[in-house]
């Protein structure tokens, strides 16, 4: 039996409490201030992100609010009729075309040659026949074509030095602008 006349006091409630309590409660309160200290780095770094964020913001607005400037570079006059007239030579509806002159072209005229000048919009088309005869009915069948506006005969030859004497012709044809 334990017998203590102590009157009651904090150095008598220390000297009854068990070390392991003690030890705890040492433990605890060193996780306490482990927890108070990251959460102090924690808000640091917050304020931080926040005034990053704030000065990004100022520059995006001081950015989008200032005029875009455009460079204008100087292109000689050549240069750009070069490119223009390149691009309208890409432009051309090259498809459209060959099918157009394909379907109106029958077996008994043999196609040579095929020249655009996309500033023109003239398709220059060179062939032979071994008569006039399907000279002409080939002209009238481009003419009923959707894609040229209109056909007409440049020039036309026989070739005297070949034994079969073809006639070569000429035609153009103007092509609708889509």
């Amino acid at each position: 039996m334990k017998i203590d006349f102590a009157p009651r006091s904090v150095r008598r409630a220390w000297f009854h409490i068990h070390p392991a309590v003690l030890a705890l409660a040492g433990v605890g309160l060193l996780l306490c201030a482990g927890a108070a200290f990251g959460g102090w780095q924690l808000a640091a770094q917050k304020r931080e992100r926040e005034h990053q964020l704030q000065h990004l913001q100022a520059r995006v607005a001081a950015m989008s609010a200032r005029p875009v400037e455009v460079t204008k570079a100087a292109i000689p006059e050549a240069q750009a009729t070069f490119v223009n007239g390149a691009i309208r030579q890409l432009n051309l509806p090259w498809r459209e075309l060959q099918d157009a002159v394909l379907t109106a072209t029958p077996r008994t005229v043999a196609l040579i040659a095929m020249e655009p000048d996309a500033g023109k919009r003239i398709l220059k088309i060179t062939a032979e026949t071994k008569n006039s005869d399907d000279m002409v009915a080939y002209v009238e069948g481009l003419k009923e074509q959707e894609s040229f506006t209109s056909v007409m005969l440049s020039r036309h030859e026989i070739n005297e030095q070949d034994p079969n004497r073809p006639l070569r012709f000429q035609l153009e044809a103007t092509w609708l602008a889509r």
